[in-house]
């Protein structure tokens, strides 16, 4: 499988929520690292995607802008529209993903997003007074990591 086609599996099975099929996209040692969960292995990252696939709600995704920089590297954007389950908020997140690839496997997947408006559509007026500071970033980062603990020993 190429990487392009890979990509496509991926999203088209993001779109879609099935989230078994997004893990088979990523080799066994796989890292994943966005602004809210920080750097996850790959057991981590295959039950981050079932953990938001089977929370999704009024969810929506679209992609494309699909860039091969060479045969390892690509960048795709992605944007996804969804209700956040802590505080019922509508949430539309632009996303830019860099991707290697090894053997037609994601073995390295970055998700690049402004955490600041992110937090402000997450938190309101608590996002908008301090999702900007370090603090409130890792504060973010240590519950939706504690989050996804919690969900893979239940």
């Amino acid at each position: 499988m190429t990487n392009t086609e890979t990509i496509h599996k991926f999203y088209t099975a993001f779109q879609n929520l099935d989230y078994e099929t997004m893990q088979s996209c990523y080799g066994e040692d796989a890292v994943f690292s966005d602004p809210a969960f920080g750097l996850l292995d790959a057991n981590e990252t295959r039950a981050m995607w079932e953990m938001l696939c089977k929370r999704a709600k009024d969810f929506s995704l679209v992609y494309g802008n699909i860039q091969l920089l060479d045969e390892e590297y690509t960048t795709t954007d992605w944007t996804a529209s969804y209700v956040f389950s802590k505080t019922n908020r509508r949430i539309v997140n632009k996303v830019r993903a860099h991707m290697r690839f090894r053997d037609g496997m994601i073995i390295e997947h970055s998700d690049a997003f402004p955490i600041y408006k992110w937090s402000r559509q997450a938190f309101g007026i608590t996002g908008l007074l301090l999702g900007w500071t370090g603090f409130f970033h890792k504060r973010v980062q240590n519950q939706a990591k504690a989050t996804l603990h919690k969900f893979m020993n239940s």
